[in-house]
């Protein structure tokens, strides 16, 4: 087993996940890599070094710019705001690093294509953190899409529903300001649904959309000295303006003939975190709900019609994907299992010089509907998706 040198940049939410995830990748999954938590990066002193401490990192730096040129260093994961993925990939894809950046790949196409070129221009690998691909369920759904089990598929419908912004107390934190976020849950939850939908049943032709503002102000976020989440951010002194949307509504023409519809809120009070899609064919259909991440309900009309019926499958069996690595069939995994599940594979396709899925095309692809969509809220017309790639 061959140590490999990880960089984290960024310290939060995501910074908690991935730390966790390359800490237990190797007591579970049997990988010709070891990573080694070298480095993480942050801005603010205080938290940052509780998180190394608390994590497990063996340094931190306040300088991502010095991390990135370090020779020691081979692997560089980004999980900052958004404003900062384009600036950081690039720099470690010409310091020859491979890459996991976190969703949404970029602010908007432009940067997300000199994303892109610089990956192919270094020759690295790189994989964008769409982790939800990595539910067990959700590969069980993609095989039985495969083997026809749902026949012609009609319809994708999807909801990613959260409320942890419905008090209008709650501060105005990175993702409620245009400049840093790009957008609001559109980039930030729909990114999850566009993905897994080009995944599950092909690519998106074009879009219309509606966004709306509920919020316009909110009070400034209170000084940072606690290694905390933005869902438990405080409120500080003064207002400032709320520059993203706060939902957004997008229906979609798939480029094989399926329609489908994308909702994404946070302020749907009593949903926490509700990622939920439905997809309907000609032979059956599938419902997830990450919030049951261990379950999918499959109705066959194959079935005899005294049996028909939504039925739940359980999917922990050793017969679906990474369940072996885990726990005896019946005893459940859970959310942060899927970046185990991310990292497990990033590291395998290094070993074995292979490009990962998803990657920053596939970034680049579900950027591409991100803008169209907000393109659309803003023009009230239909935006064909192509046209932002050319």
């Amino acid at each position: 087993m061959r140590p490999i040198n990880v960089a984290l940049i960024g310290y939060k939410f995501m910074g908690k996940a991935h730390s966790h995830a390359f800490k237990d990748v190797n007591f579970f999954f049997d990988l010709e890599l070891q990573p080694v938590r070298k480095v993480i990066c942050g801005r603010n002193p205080e938290p940052l070094k509780k998180a190394a401490q608390k994590w497990g990192w063996e340094e931190y730096s306040t300088s991502w710019k010095e991390v990135v040129e370090r020779d020691d260093i081979e692997i560089v994961d980004i999980c900052t705001s958004n404003n900062m993925h384009r600036d950081i990939a690039i720099a470690a894809a010409e310091n020859k690093k491979h890459i996991l950046c976190e969703k949404p790949l970029a602010m908007n196409v432009g940067e997300a294509k000199e994303m892109v070129q610089a990956v192919e221009e270094a020759g690295v690998k790189h994989m964008i953190g769409f982790n939800y691909r990595r539910v067990p369920a959700v590969v069980l759904a993609k095989k039985l899409i495969e083997e026809g089990r749902l026949g012609t598929i009609y319809h994708f419908r999807a909801a990613y529903l959260q409320d942890w912004i419905v008090d209008p107390d709650f501060p105005l934190i990175w993702k409620l300001r245009k400049e840093v976020a790009g957008s609001g849950p559109h980039g930030d939850l729909n990114a999850h649904l566009i993905d897994l939908a080009h995944y599950l049943v092909g690519d998106i032709k074009s879009v219309m959309c509606m966004t709306t503002n509920f919020i316009k102000y909110r009070k400034l976020p209170a000084e940072e000295r606690e290694l905390s989440t933005m869902l438990t951010a405080k409120s500080g002194e003064g207002m400032g303006e709320v520059t993203v949307e706060d939902a957004a509504f997008l229906l979609a023409e798939f480029e094989n003939g399926i329609l489908g519809s994308f909702e994404a809120t946070r302020f749907a009070s009593g949903r926490k975190n509700y990622n939920y899609f439905e997809i309907y064919g000609s032979k059956g259909s599938i419902i997830f709900n990450l919030e049951r991440l261990n379950e999918l309900q499959f109705y066959s009309r194959e079935d005899t019609p005294e049996t028909q019926g939504f039925r739940t499958i359980l999917v922990t069996e050793e017969v679906h994907p990474y369940i072996s690595a885990w726990w005896p069939p019946g005893h459940i995994i859970g959310y942060e299992h899927t970046f185990v599940h991310e990292i497990a594979d990033f590291l395998e396709c290094i070993a074995k010089d292979t490009l990962p899925i998803p990657n920053f095309y596939d970034g680049l692809k579900c950027q591409a509907v991100l803008d169209a969509a907000l393109l659309s809220a803003e023009k009230g017309e239909r935006v064909l998706v192509k046209d932002l790639l050319k």
